[in-house]
């Protein structure tokens, strides 16, 4: 006989898994429809987790192990004509967490091996709520009538593991290269303290030139990459292989109506350049427990005028988010010099502003 459920998760990514142990910490019968395993030559994604994403993962024991969670106590990022910020942590453990993917998804799943009140599925079923976090491709979000606005930034992300000649001191470097935008994120968890030598390459560029990044030898790849970088940390060596996914801008149009909800990349998602696209997914997971654990006691979990709640508590974050990481992508894509002028002293105009600066780290830390 099929589970009679309170909540059922379209999803099983790291935002539906989070939401699903949150969920059942309420005491709610959740199911979980889990995706067939797609083939692939391993997973070289790693994300970006702030304060808040990390206190939420660590409330629901999922937060990878130090070897997997490497902590960023410093950012650099450059313009392309001279202009830079830095940002240290300062008195806070870090700026940011690298967690690596598959790690942090083993751990989620660890989490959820134990708990009783999830199920999980191999295909939709009955519940007083569906949340979709099928993310971006989702293959459901259309059963609602939702209309997802997709701009596409005619860029692909390609995405690699790497080592480099010089330890990375646990900072984050992004560079801003003629409408490519290229971030080495350190890796190797939190020994040594002068940092190590594994990083995670996030590097945006045109289709074309992505194509051309992924099919050519790896010591090609190796050598642009590092003339890219300005040799800031040597030589770059590959230690995995090459991936890539098209860029783009995307909103729906509603995130709920009457006992549903979308959650995560089936709502929204937004250039990676910020590394908020992750965090941005755990807040609504977050947010929507949080709704659902203050409701009156007579109001089911799918009332719409719950669920209004939740969507009003996540919009403006992510429009603000959308707004400022769409602007930064248009404004260093184009190649006219007056906008090189104006971007590049901007950046430093920025980074001399100690409290702009302190409070951009705070909003990015989600506190």
């Amino acid at each position: 006989m099929a589970p009679v459920l309170d909540v059922c998760i379209r999803g099983a990514g790291i935002v539906g898994r989070t939401l699903a142990l949150l969920l059942a910490r309420e005491r709610l019968r959740v199911g979980l429809v889990q995706a067939a395993p797609t083939p692939g030559h391993g997973d070289v994604r790693a994300y970006a987790l702030n304060a808040a994403s990390r206190q939420l993962l660590e409330s629901v024991r999922a937060w990878p192990d130090s070897a997997h969670a490497t902590p960023v106590t410093g950012m650099e990022v450059h313009g392309d004509e001279g202009g830079r910020v830095q940002f240290r942590a300062g008195s806070e453990p870090a700026l940011a967490w690298i967690a690596d993917v598959p790690a942090l998804e083993q751990r989620l799943a660890e989490a959820l091996r134990y708990q009783s009140l999830v199920t999980m599925l191999d295909a939709p079923a009955k519940a007083a709520l569906t949340v979709v976090c099928e993310g971006r491709a989702s293959a459901t979000r259309a059963d609602f009538g939702v209309q997802y606005d997709v701009q596409p930034y005619g860029q692909n992300a390609v995405a690699a593991r790497l080592n480099s000649e010089k330890p990375h001191g646990h900072v984050a470097r992004q560079w801003f290269l003629g409408g490519e935008v290229l971030a080495l994120l350190p890796m190797g968890g939190e020994a040594p303290a002068e940092g190590g030598n594994s990083l995670a390459l996030v590097w945006s560029v045109g289709q074309d030139r992505a194509e051309s990044l992924l099919r050519c030898p790896a010591a090609d790849f190796e050598e642009q990459l590092t003339a890219a970088c300005q040799q800031a940390l040597g030589r770059l060596t590959l230690t995995s292989e090459r991936a890539a996914w098209p860029l783009q801008l995307a909103r729906a149009d509603r995130w709920c109506g009457p006992g549903w909800a979308l959650a995560g990349d089936a709502a929204h998602t937004i250039h990676p350049l910020a590394g908020q696209g992750l965090n941005l997914g755990l807040a609504d997971a977050r947010a929507l427990a949080q709704v659902l654990h203050e409701r009156e006691y007579w109001r089911p979990v799918g009332d719409l005028r719950l669920l209004r709640r939740y969507e009003r508590s996540r919009k403006m974050d992510v429009l603000a988010m959308e707004a400022a990481t769409d602007g930064l992508q248009r404004l260093f894509a184009q190649d006219h010099a007056a906008f090189a002028a104006v971007r590049n002293t901007g950046m430093r105009g920025f980074d001399a502003s100690g409290p702009l600066k302190q409070w951009a780290i705070r909003q990015a830390a989600g506190l």
